[in-house]
C-alpha cells in the first residue's frame, strides 16, 4: 500500500483523524479499490465511525497484493485476493497530525506506507526547507469493521447545513453527555437529555426549537424522539463545519441507530450512533429487573427465616439448661445448709431467703462456723457436764 496526498488535503485527513478519536481509541485502516477507509469503534459498540476517501483524494493511490504473515485471505470463487486490513492505538496516529494549523502552512506532501519488512506503517512528512519527518507505526492484523445498517429505508431524512447545528449545540455543556431530539412536522426541538429518576426541579433544562425553514431538505413521514450521544456528535460536527459540507440525517423511531451522513465527489463519511428505547420498553425492562430481584430477595428471606427458626430452637434448648442448673445449684446449696443445721446441738432458725438478693454460699459458711463455735463445747467439758448431771 501506498498513498501520497499533497497540499490541503493533508489537514483534511488529520482533521478526520481528529473526529474520529473521539469516538474510539484505534484507528482501522482498510486500503480498498474504491479508497482508503478510516474506522473505528467506541469500546461500548454504541458508535461507529468511517470515512472513506476517494482515489482522486490522493495525488497517488496504490494497493497492492501483499504476501506475508500480515495479511487477510478472502476466498473469492478460485483465486484468493490478498487485502491489507491492520489498526493502530489512536494516540500513535495523533503524534502524527498533532497540530491541525501548523499542517497547512509547514507540510507540503504525506506518504503512507507498508513496509513489510518492519512490520510497521510508515507516515512520512516532507516539510518546507527539505525536512522530513517519518514516523514509524507498530499495527496489529484485524478483521474488516463494518457496521450493520440501511440509511436508504429510514423514513425520516433531514438536510442541514453543519453551521445551523454547530450554532444549536454550542449552548449545551461540554460534559452533557447525551441530547434528545424530538421530531414532529412543524418543527424540531433538541433539549439535554433528563433520567426518569432525576427530579426536573433540581436541574436545568436546555430546550431549542428548528423551524423547517432552516433545513435544506426536510422530511418526517413519523414523530420520534430519539436520544444520542452529544460527544460523537460533536466530532461530526467539527468536520463538517471545515470541510463546508451538508449534514444528512436519517432515523426512524426511538431505538434505532440514527445515521449522520456527509457526502462529497472524493469523500464519504458516515456516523452511526445508538439511541436510548422508547420510555415504556425501558420500563418494561426495568420492572423485569425488579421482579427478578424481588424474587431472589425473597428467596434469601425464606432461607434466613428457616435459619432462625434453628437458632431460636436452639437458644430455647440452651435456656431451659441454663434455669436446670440454675435451680440444681440452689437445691444442692439448701441441701448443705439443711445438713449443717441438723448436725447442730442448739437448733437456730435460719433467715427466710431473698427472691431479689440471694444468699451466697460463702456467707453461709461463715454464718455456720459462727455458730458451731457459739453452741459447739469442746469434749473434756461435755465430759465434766455429764458427770455433774450424774
Amino acid at each position: 500500500m501506498k498513498c501520497v496526498v499533497t497540499g490541503s488535503n493533508v489537514k483534511v485527513l488529520g482533521r478526520a483523524i481528529h473526529s474520529l478519536s473521539r469516538i474510539g481509541d484505534e484507528l482501522y485502516f482498510e486500503p480498498l479499490e474504491e479508497g482508503l477507509a478510516l474506522k473505528t469503534v467506541n469500546s461500548s459498540r454504541s458508535a461507529y465511525a468511517s470515512f472513506v476517501f476517494a482515489p482522486l483524494f490522493f495525488q497517488h493511490y496504490e494497493v497492492v497484493n501483499i504476501t506475508g504473515p500480515f495479511v487477510n485471505r478472502q476466498s473469492s470463487g478460485e483465486e484468493d485476493e490478498q487485502l491489507f486490513r491492520c489498526k493502530i492505538v489512536m494516540k500513535s496516529a495523533l503524534t502524527v497530525f498533532k497540530s491541525l494549523a501548523s499542517l497547512e502552512k509547514t507540510v507540503e506532501k504525506c506518504k503512507i506506507l507498508f513496509s513489510p519488512d518492519h512490520s510497521r506503517l510508515v507516515f512520512q512528512l516532507h516539510c518546507r526547507y527539505g525536512i522530513t519527518k517519518t514516523h514509524n507505526l507498530s499495527f496489529q492484523e484485524c478483521e474488516s469493521l463494518q457496521a450493520v445498517f440501511a440509511k436508504d429505508v429510514c423514513p425520516n431524512v433531514l438536510k442541514v447545513q453543519a453551521k445551523v447545528l454547530v450554532d444549536t449545540v454550542v449552548h449545551f455543556p461540554v460534559t452533557l453527555e447525551e441530547i434528545t431530539m424530538a421530531v414532529c412536522s412543524s418543527k424540531i426541538q433538541i433539549r439535554n437529555f433528563i433520567e426518569e429518576e432525576t427530579d426536573p426541579l433540581k436541574v436545568m433544562l436546555t430546550e431549542l426549537s428548528l423551524s423547517p425553514d432552516e433545513f435544506e431538505f426536510f422530511q418526517v413521514l413519523e414523530e420520534a424522539d430519539i436520544t444520542f450521544c452529544l460527544k460523537e456528535l460533536r466530532g461530526l460536527l467539527s468536520f463538517a463545519e471545515s470541510s463546508n459540507l451538508l449534514v444528512n440525517i436519517h432515523f426512524d423511531s426511538a431505538g434505532k441507530p440514527v445515521i449522520f451522513n456527509l457526502e462529497d465527489t472524493v469523500l464519504e463519511v458516515n456516523f452511526v450512533l445508538a439511541t436510548l428505547a422508547d420510555v415504556s420498553e425501558r420500563s418494561q425492562a426495568t420492572q423485569k429487573e425488579r421482579d427478578a430481584q424481588s424474587q431472589k430477595q425473597s428467596r434469601h428471606a425464606s432461607k434466613a427465616a428457616h435459619y432462625t427458626g434453628d437458632d431460636d430452637f436452639m437458644s430455647d434448648d440452651i435456656d431451659s439448661f441454663m434455669i436446670a442448673m440454675e435451680t440444681t445449684t440452689l437445691e444442692e446449696d439448701a441441701r448443705g445448709v439443711n445438713d449443717v443445721a441438723s448436725n447442730l446441738p442448739v437448733p437456730s432458725v435460719a433467715p427466710p431467703r431473698s427472691p431479689t438478693f440471694p444468699m451466697q454460699s460463702g456467707r453461709r459458711s461463715g454464718a455456720n462456723r459462727h455458730t458451731e463455735e457459739r453452741f459447739t463445747l469442746p469434749p473434756e467439758e461435755e465430759a465434766e457436764e455429764e458427770e455433774e448431771e450424774e
